[in-house]
């Protein structure tokens, strides 16, 4: 498979919502097997299409220790509670960390390759995890997240500095 090219913050890709996934294709098949290579090369716990410039409503997410991979087609967030608050990285934003509240727990409903409906009750970096990748299909960034002055620091420091090419290999992100 192929390792694909990550948009980064300022690309419009990344603002945009992504159309419904409809049939399950060969093609299909090879964009979820380059996206999980692509995650893997980025060291990264989560990629969603549109950070590879798909407009797709379609996640790959890896367990928590980051053996095995699962594609979410469509997912949704259909309940949600309790809040949490924990540092969040984005492959598409190298090198910016904040922290941003989220819910914490989640279910989620999904379909899986099959075509099956899945439903996943995630808590902790798991549901962390699918609010962040499910955001990138919405065109949110975690820094939309963020109170508005964490924000802008965030904001001046990548138009003063630009974003670091190898920042992901060295930390944690989503």
């Amino acid at each position: 498979m192929a390792v694909l090219r990550v948009r980064k913050y300022g690309d419009p890709a990344l603002r945009q919502r992504a159309l419904p996934v409809g049939e399950v294709t060969p093609e299909l098949r090879a964009i979820i097997a380059d996206m999980t290579d692509t995650m893997y090369d980025e060291v990264g716990i989560g990629l969603a299409a549109p950070q590879v410039g798909i407009s797709l409503r379609l996640i790959v997410v890896a367990d928590e220790e980051g053996r095995s991979v699962q594609a979410l087609l469509n997912p949704a967030i259909v309940e949600q509670g309790g809040e949490a608050v924990g540092e969040e990285g984005c492959l598409s934003i190298p090198g910016v960390f904040a922290p941003v509240t989220r819910a914490a727990w989640v279910k989620v409903e999904a379909h899986a390759l099959d075509g099956k409906l899945l439903t996943i009750n995630a808590r902790g970096l798991r549901a962390r995890v699918l609010q962040h990748e499910i955001d990138h299909l919405d065109g949110v960034l975690f820094i939309d997240r963020v109170d508005a002055v964490t924000r802008d620091r965030i904001k001046r420091k990548i138009k003063k500095e630009g974003l670091r090419e190898d920042a992901s290999r060295h930390a944690f992100a989503l």
